[in-house]
């Protein structure tokens, strides 16, 4: 077992389970709920989506040979809520995430160490990776909370309901004791 392939396919498990958090929320809200916003300073899912989209395509497309920050990419442009429909929605965000996870598996453990640069900055590949982690677990969160918000009561978990903390420990420990 190497670290750097260990690696890879971690950083790669946890992309899919943010990108999970995201679908089992979007799939609780309704073609009007998806452009729900708290207030004007506030974004819609639809708008989150957007942005995590042109944000993956634009770090993700031609990753090791040209700047994370297309010339193409219309940042600005994301922030406007124009998604037509729900259909919409996942087709924007299917796309931001397969270029993002067709890019990693092509990734090799002797990439991790290279120069990669977004907006002219230099980073090491791996530094990049976690780079990105934190800012789409970020925003998948906030898609997470709006749907709380707007579904309240028909709210259904994405992890252990609450008052099932005790159970679901129990389930877990008895499941894992002969491993």
């Amino acid at each position: 077992m190497n670290l750097g392939s260990e690696y890879l396919r971690i950083v790669i498990e946890r992309f899919k389970d943010v990108k999970t958090l995201g679908e089992k929320t979007m799939t609780q809200l309704s073609e009007e709920e998806i452009h729900w916003a708290y207030n004007n300073e506030s974004n819609s899912v639809a708008i989150i989506v957007k942005h995590l989209s042109g944000n993956m395509v634009s770090r993700w497309t031609d990753f090791l040979t040209s700047d994370g920050e297309k010339p193409y990419r219309k940042r600005d442009g994301e922030f406007l809520d124009d998604i037509s429909s729900k259909s919409e929605l996942i087709t924007v965000w299917d796309k931001g995430w397969e270029v993002l996870i067709n890019t990693l598996t092509n990734l090799s453990e002797q990439d991790l160490l290279k120069h990669i640069y977004i907006r002219g900055e230099r980073h090491l590949v791996i530094e990049a990776i976690e780079r990105q982690v934190a800012h789409y677990a970020y925003h998948v969160g906030q898609i997470v909370y709006i749907g709380k918000q707007i579904k309240d009561g028909s709210w259904e978990s994405l992890s252990i309901p609450k008052g099932e903390s005790e159970e679901y420990l129990k389930e877990m420990l008895n499941k894992h004791k002969n491993h």
